[in-house]
């Protein structure tokens, strides 16, 4: 049967007596320091998912996240990208083709990967068409040649709608008139702007025109562009992918050509996480000091409690109970200002800029101009655990001295 008597007394402890001011200080500061620290950490870890989802969303809503390339060409790719729209997961699937150029416009030079596409087939696998800057991706129908820039490229070229640009691929095109590298000019059409460096480095053309360039068939591509419902699940559903289509065929995922970028975040917010931990560590093992102070204080308490009866387990259980009580309520209040800022830490940091007219991020330096956030509940759920893990431990020295406490000893002078 459970003895309620030291967790009645644990609480009761928990208030000190108005009389003890310098022990409430003491026990303020602790769930104040505990407090801060979880808010502070679930709101850091909020704005690095936020990040990560903006990364995500525009540099992998570019790029496929998995590719299946023929040699050079992909075999009867009608029927191939029909079976694959079938298989598990798969969303969507686009032809493609691609080849690295040198943009020549005017005295302006700049190189770039220039990608043939089926416009329509496309917006399954991409979010170009959602993010054009200016002009329509559906323009490469309806015109011969036409091109679309990312805008800093553009910008880098020094062309707008309209104008001509050059393209220049590494290929020896031999003639009667000796060796040259193959040109074409193509007039742009319409740009695009996610706001990563991809809008200095990515064109668009239509998949015939980059056939005719490559001197392939017309109807000839080099690989299907695959996205799928769960982009991590890209690197073993183009396996299976690869196993079902019949032919020798090479395939890619996003984790190999941007992978390390998202580790690399991954592994900065781990280790931010555990640093900003240890700030909740510190404030949790601030209540070892309360809980010291508090024993010595009830020392006399202690030792009339044990003559009545309690055994030393109980009396441990007392202070194991107030310090508990300490860091939940910590916690709690710190879960609370923590969500609340997470959820609004977008809106204040731009009501901030808007008073003091300044802009703490900006779109010419990183890809965002405004500070994202994303609460992950398992992220809370993580740090919740923590703090009462470590709130706890924090309890067992001094409750295991309080134990120890001699009734004769405590009351010799009394």
């Amino acid at each position: 049967m459970i003895n309620f008597l030291p967790i009645a007394i644990g609480l009761r402890y928990a208030r000190a007596k108005r009389s003890n001011h310098f022990i409430s200080f003491i026990s303020f500061s602790s769930i104040a320091g505990l407090a801060l620290g979880v808010m502070v950490l679930i709101t850091v870890l909020s704005v690095m998912n936020g990040f990560d989802r903006e990364l995500r969303q525009r540099i992998l809503g570019m790029v496929p996240h998995a590719t299946l390339w023929g040699g050079p060409v992909l075999d009867d790719w009608r029927n191939t990208a029909t079976l694959v729209e079938k298989m598990p997961n798969v969303v969507g699937v686009a032809p493609h083709i691609q080849a690295q150029v040198m943009f020549q416009s005017g005295s302006s030079v700049h190189g770039a990967i220039l990608n043939g596409i089926n416009p329509e087939m496309e917006k399954k696998v991409s979010i170009i068409d959602e993010n054009m800057a200016s002009g329509s991706l559906d323009a490469l129908n309806d015109t011969r040649f036409g091109i679309v820039l990312g805008a800093q490229l553009a910008k880098m070229l020094r062309v707008d709608i309209g104008d001509k640009v050059t393209a220049i691929l590494p290929k020896a095109n031999v003639s009667i008139a000796g060796v040259a590298p193959v040109l074409k000019r193509f007039t742009v059409v319409g740009t695009f702007e996610v706001g990563a460096e991809l809008d200095s480095s990515l064109a668009y053309i239509n998949i015939k025109d980059a056939a005719k360039l490559k001197r392939y068939q017309e109807d000839s591509v080099e690989a299907l562009r695959i996205s799928f419902d769960d982009l991590f699940l890209a690197p073993s559903r183009i396996w299976d992918i690869a196993r079902a289509v019949p032919g020798q065929n090479r395939v890619s995922d996003w984790t190999r050509t941007h992978g390390n970028l998202f580790q690399a975040i991954k592994m900065e917010k781990t280790m931010i996480g555990l640093l900003l931990l240890l700030i909740v560590a510190v404030a949790a093992f601030n209540i070892v000091s309360t809980l010291v102070m508090v024993v010595t204080d009830k020392r006399n308490d202690i030792a009339i409690l044990r003559t009545m009866g309690l055994t030393s387990g109980q009396v441990m259980w007392i202070f194991v109970v107030q310090g508990m009580f300490i860091g939940m309520l910590g916690t709690f209040i710190g879960v609370v200002l923590g969500v609340t800022l997470a959820l609004k830490v977008s809106e204040i940091i731009a009501a901030v800029q808007t008073l003091l007219n300044v802009q703490f991020l900006s779109s010419d330096v990183y890809f965002i101009n405004y500070l994202p956030s994303q609460l992950e509940w398992s992220d809370v759920k993580l740090i919740v655990i923590s703090a009462f893990v470590m709130t706890v431990t924090a309890t067992i020295y001094p409750a295991w001295r309080a134990s120890k406490v001699e009734p004769a000893e405590a009351l010799r002078y009394e």
